[in-house]
């Protein structure tokens, strides 16, 4: 994919991807799982405010892995197989904290990888949204060296999931993202991009949607009717093939609004939190951390990956992943944080999720 390199703020973009996959993750999270006509009865329609306890958000293991990941790249920013077990070793840690949340693919893909499996190996049959959860990052942040885009892509994919629809998925999520992270909100072309897109896919279905997509997009459609459109009637599932079109759509039918691009994917219903994780990180990586709604980062209360945190790791990487001409990268690796608190921080995570698995329960339905 040819990219062309404009002045651009690559710290505010690099930020921008972090947060906005926390605070897609955060306001789509209450939704998880939810149809579309449940989650708007339960909760209202636009605008999105935090709902997860008391009008502030907590992050799951979308903004988690999207964190995880960006540690891994800059323990071993050149290195695909070094990134790989860089992030291997992450994903151990971060089930030994016993998190809430982990999907099923991902959750047999760590305990292979407890069990001695390489990363090479770790990987287990799935077409799930793990390593599209992975990609805008790694998309943003290579977005200035494209060659080496492919190699994380297929490392960070093939350490859970083997399917090959799910190494597709992420890697036109990551071109995706990097196309955007070198232009202008008004340079970003939907039909340029998604013509280019289309040269790279080989499943057959998802080739077809993002000709739908191509097709509404240019009609002026709705996010509701491209849904319809394509089958996803009560939501968006965790399957990569639904949730890239769905994704890619949202977010070029409003590449210049971050806050209407999240609220429509989170409010087709599904598997929201990493829908609007996902749609976050694009629009993030289009128009940057300044672009994110101020409320929305003032209600995520968590720790210890935190919106300062989040901030910092944003500029490490932008210190790392320079242009030509801007300087050597300055080799400063991952950027630490206070993991003990982390089984602590998931046993509240996992009592509040539980409250709201028991609210599910009562009307309105």
């Amino acid at each position: 994919m040819p990219i062309e390199t404009t002045a651009i703020d690559r710290e505010d973009r690099l930020t921008g991807v972090l947060l906005g996959a926390a605070v897609g993750d955060a306001l789509g999270l209450p939704r998880e799982g939810l149809s579309r006509r449940r989650a708007a009865r339960l909760f209202g329609p636009a605008p999105l405010e935090h709902r997860f306890i008391f009008g502030r958000g907590m992050v799951s293991d979308d903004a988690e892995h999207a964190c995880m990941t960006a540690q891994a790249l800059l323990a071993a920013p050149r290195d695909a197989a070094r990134f790989a077990r860089s992030l291997g070793w992450r994903l151990r840690g971060w089930l030994a904290a016993l998190p809430a949340g982990v999907g099923y693919a991902t959750l047999r893909a760590i305990l292979k990888l407890w069990l001695g499996f390489s990363p090479e190996r770790s990987g287990v049959f799935s077409a799930g949204n793990g390593p599209a959860m992975r990609a805008p990052i790694l998309g943003a942040a290579l977005a200035l060296a494209p060659s080496r885009i492919e190699p994380m892509v297929r490392a960070s994919t093939r350490l859970t999931h083997t399917d090959p629809r799910a190494e597709e998925g992420a890697r036109l999520i990551a071109l995706a993202a990097a196309y955007a992270a070198v232009r202008g909100p008004e340079q970003v072309n939907p039909a340029e991009l998604l013509a280019m897109l289309r040269e790279r896919v080989s499943d057959g279905e998802l080739r077809r949607r993002l000709d739908c997509a191509a097709e509404l997009l240019a009609r002026g459609a709705s996010a509701e009717e491209f849904a319809g459109a394509i089958g996803l009637h009560q939501g968006v599932s965790g399957f990569i093939v639904d949730t890239v079109p769905a994704v890619l759509f949202c977010w070029l039918a409003n590449v210049r609004d971050f806050r209407r691009a999240v609220e429509d994917v989170i409010l087709l219903g599904g598997d929201a939190d990493s829908t609007g994780a996902i749609v976050g990180g694009l629009a993030g990586a289009t128009l940057g951390a300044r672009a994110i709604p101020g409320a929305w980062l003032r209600g995520i209360a968590d720790f210890p990956l935190s919106v300062g945190w989040m901030r910092r790791l944003g500029a490490r990487l932008a210190r790392e992943f320079r242009g030509e001409g801007e300087g050597a990268p300055r080799g400063e690796g991952p950027l630490g944080y206070f993991w003990p608190v982390l089984p602590v921080r998931n046993l509240v995570f996992l009592v509040l999720a539980l409250k709201h698995g028991f609210r599910r329960m009562l009307p309105p339905y």
